[in-house]
């Protein structure tokens, strides 16, 4: 982002999705025209210029496909010889010499063939729908090759005639051409048209995160059809076209060798570019024409190239476009997104319009005796709760109780086993999360779940619209809908997001993201919102300020929240249930789940406050420096997020990195891994410079590394989890960890050795992904949010754990529990913007609230 922060009263005036550029239809236009000359001055003919214009045509319907909805089809091909098939049995068959007949009913057979097989290849996704696109164009390409009555087999279908409607002479080949261009240009602007609208908006959505689209209340499976059908019809015209073109009729275009250089010129071209198919197909035909002249392999030559494409340009010849640009115009280095947010402290202290007006609504929400088992694991048995209107219902229990598997099935991701889910007195549980969305239940996510591709604006702007009339629209810009622009501004300013709107969601930081997910739960207008964690990963002004939001929310509609802070719940709720091992332990008011003895011994442990103030014995740090930062930057693309950051971590110590979110903190462990690249800067580590040495090799070298989120690799045992952390890491470089000794501090692996790590409880897997880290030899740890969705009694544990660490290795520790992480940690450096704002040891910050408040509130 480039706009300066804006005091919050000024609100920056809203922007285009992307940044201005010339009208496609208008480059379009342009290049039909320029077309003839540029393949006259090849030495080509007006006839390959035409069949340029049309492949452009079938490359851009395919690109509807692929680059705007992201469903990759390996046999779009058959589409193009359907119409063209089409189109020359009606001529031959049913109008004579006729032009705009045969078109439109190749276009119709085409629309109505699409609408049958798409309701059974959209049933399956990602490779499997791939693999039966290429079993349709197949099938097809047998069918037309054997079938001579109907196609005429090897021999095709001659005889196609241009007639000359209102006196234009289309066998004259400047006429044709003209007249091809007309349509072309036409079918382009209605390309364009359905991408800008409402639902070409959605099926952007669909190709970055099609469950979240489901969740903020879009049928994704009826969207992907439409995708389908219209696709096939604009590349079944360029078929009609072609044939007509051609005076001919064969099975060619439906060949799967066809079917695959039609998906290489999108990907050349760019498949995330409107025009880029169209550019990909010029680039092919002059490639293929002058190649060919040389040497008949020029197929082999094209593969190769199409390999280094996806190699090095990805984003196809826009993309080397692009990478050129930004040399000539190098855009100066910026700040990272959530540093450009407009402070949220002067927000309106009321809430979004549309959730006042929900307040008249029905709103309870019950769950009757709802189970459900995954194989021979029970994971939720027999939940019973009711939420009451214009409440905060707190759900609560130790990690694995099965809090998100119940909002799993409230949500529609899980059918109940048994049991039912009432929303307002209708039954929901079984709905899909579309529907249950448009009911009026919305949702947000333990993990983030955003549509990362995306401006942040975009992300809400997408949940305002899912429950607005015109989200089918094809037609209309969507962003003429000033009522959806008025509930996307609303929400942004609510959740103090000002400043961010036209950064990538996928750039936030965490805590960032977490502000988005909440968003798009709010923006689709729910009359019962549920939160699942959403104070994890915020710092302690934000948390602060998200509860007294929730409280808001509350006010108008009731408010299902799952949150491991404990004490925050216990301050706001108005009533509780907490779960343990899939079942209700307590179903009451706080004071009962506060003085139950059962939820004080699975749940509750001694707190954080009784933690933290425990007497510590501390490691004397030796005064050896083991890991020296010097002066480092770290750019993410265009953004500085690291700016001279100096430090030092003593061998027997643990430092804490403490900052708002979108400081830099995350950043700075990143960086020093190597899964950020430092820009400059030095990096000491045991008489080596880390500085350009790869994230493998640094973690050879004896760092151990904990990312946020525990990045375990689902599907594998905790031990194929350890094997693989201690694989290529026994280098002597360090203290040595072998699986005994882990076992030592987290006895709980050693029963779970054979379980997938995935089914393991939140608490279990943050063990896991420690214990990884510490398997071979390891000199410093990194931890980046270690007690984030952590039950306050597994907290309790791992603060023991990294504890007693401390003594063997050092550390260096991210995170928002500030209580914890200055009780825990020797020293704390402050980050704000990417510089070090404050540095000193730890203990005054812990004990004087004031200066904690000055050092790390900002």
């Amino acid at each position: 982002m480039t706009s300066p922060a804006l005091p919050h009263a000024a609100h920056p005036a809203p922007a285009p999705w992307s940044a201005w550029r010339p009208s496609p239809p208008l480059v379009a236009a342009l290049g039909i025209l320029a077309l003839p000359f540029l393949f006259e001055a090849a030495g080509m003919t007006l006839t390959s210029a035409t069949d340029c214009v049309i492949y452009a045509v079938a490359a851009m319907g395919l690109n509807l496909l692929v680059g705007t909805t992201g469903l990759v089809s390996f046999g779009h091909g058959a589409w193009m010889g359907i119409g063209a098939y089409a189109a020359a049995l009606i001529q031959l068959n049913w109008a004579p010499k006729g032009f705009a007949l045969p078109v439109a009913g190749a276009v119709l057979v085409v629309g109505v063939l699409a609408v049958v097989l798409g309701f059974f290849f959209l049933r399956r996704r990602g490779v499997y729908f791939s693999l039966m696109t290429l079993a349709f164009t197949a099938m097809t390409y047998a069918i037309a090759f054997r079938w001579t009555a109907l196609t005429g087999g090897e021999s095709g279908l001659g005889g196609i005639q241009r007639p000359a409607p209102f006196g234009i002479d289309l066998d004259n080949r400047a006429a044709f051409y003209a007249t091809v261009g007309v349509l072309a240009f036409g079918a382009v602007w209605l390309l364009w048209r359905v991408v800008q609208s409402p639902l070409g908006r959605t099926l952007v959505a669909i190709r970055e995160n099609e469950q979240r689209a489901g969740f903020i209340g879009y049928d994704t499976r009826g969207y992907k059809l439409v995708a389908f059908v219209l696709s096939a019809m604009v590349t079944g015209f360029a078929g009609a076209l072609f044939v007509l073109n051609q005076r001919f009729a064969s099975a060619d275009p439906t060949s799967v060798a066809f079917s695959g250089e039609l998906l290489a010129m999108v990907v050349i071209g760019g498949m995330r570019s409107f025009l880029g198919p169209a550019l990909g197909v010029v680039f092919f035909i002059l490639f293929r024409e002058f190649l060919s002249i040389w040497t008949e392999n020029w197929l082999l030559y094209f593969g190769l190239l199409f390999v280094g494409f996806i190699l090095f340009s990805p984003a196809g010849l826009v993309g080397i476009g692009a990478r050129v640009l930004g040399m000539i115009r190098k855009a100066p280095d910026e700040a990272g997104a959530m540093a450009n947010r407009v402070s949220a402290r002067g927000a309106a202290a009321g809430v979004p319009p549309f959730i006042e007006q929900a307040a008249s609504e029905s709103t309870a929400l019950v769950c009757d005796g709802i189970s459900k088992s995954f194989g021979g694991i029970q994971a939720v048995a027999g939940v019973s709760f009711a939420v009451r209107d214009r409440t905060i219902h707190a759900l609560i229990g130790p990690n694995g109780a099965g809090k998100t598997t119940v909002f799993n099935l409230i949500s529609g991701m899980f059918r109940p086993d048994l049991g039912r889910v009432t929303l307002g007195g209708r039954t929901v549980s079984g709905l899909g999360p579309h529907a249950i969305c448009q009911a009026g239940l919305a949702r947000s996510f333990q993990i983030t779940n955003l549509f990362p591709g995306l401006t942040v604006e975009e992300n809400i702007r997408l949940a305002a619209q899912a429950r607005h009339a015109a989200r089918r629209n094809p037609w209309t810009p969507a962003l003429r809908f000033a009522a959806i622009n008025t509930e996307t501004r609303a929400v942004i300013d609510f959740m103090g997001l000002t400043g961010t709107e036209h950064a990538l969601a996928g750039s936030l930081s965490y805590g960032g993201q977490r502000l988005v997910d909440m968003g798009l739960a709010l923006a689709s207008k729910p009359s019962i919102l549920l939160l699942d964690e959403p104070l994890a990963g915020l710092a302690a002004a934000e948390r602060e300020r998200i509860s007294g939001l929730i409280q808001r929310i509350s006010q108008h509609i009731p408010v299902l929240i799952v949150e491991h802070d404990i004490d925050r719940v216990f301050g706001f709720a108005d009533a509780v249930t907490v779960m343990n091992q899939g079942r209700v332990l307590v179903d009451g008011t706080v004071e009962d789940a506060r003085t139950d003895a059962r939820v004080q011994e699975v749940y509750i442990g001694s707190g954080t406050a009784a933690i933290a103030a425990r007497p510590r014995i501390e490691a004397a740090a030796s005064g050896e420096t083991v890991l020296g930062v010097a002066d480092l930057n770290v750019h993410y693309g265009k953004s500085h997020i690291i700016d001279g950051v100096s430090m030092e971590v003593k061998q027997g110590e643990i430092v804490a990195l403490l900052g708002r979110n979108g400081a830099g903190k995350s950043t700075l462990l990143k960086g020093i891994i190597g899964v950020a690249p430092p820009s400059s800067g030095r990096l000491d580590f045991a008489g080596r410079d880390l500085v350009g040495r790869s994230a493998p090799e640094i973690s050879r070298l004896g760092v151990g590394y904990v990312p946020q989120g525990r990045g375990l690799f689902a599907g594998m045992t905790v031990a194929e989890n350890l094997m693989l952390g201690r694989l290529r890491r026994r280098t002597g470089n360090g203290i040595h960890w072998d699986e005994q000794r882990i076992f030592e501090f987290f006895p709980r692996l050693k029963a779970r050795l054979d379980t997938p790590a995935d089914y393991l409880s939140g608490g279990e897997q943050q063990m896991v992904a420690v214990a990884r880290a510490l398997h071979g030899d390891v000199r410093v740890l990194l931890l980046d949010e270690p007690f984030e969705g952590l039950s306050p009694a597994v907290t309790e544990e791992l603060f023991e754990v990294f504890d007693q660490l401390r003594r063997e290795i050092s550390i260096i520790i991210v995170d928002h529990n500030l209580d914890l992480v200055l009780a825990l940690s020797d020293r704390t450096y402050v980050l704000e913007r990417g510089r070090v704002v404050h540095t000193g040891p730890s203990r005054p910050l812990l004990e004087d609230l004031d200066l904690r408040r000055r050092v790390l509130w900002l």
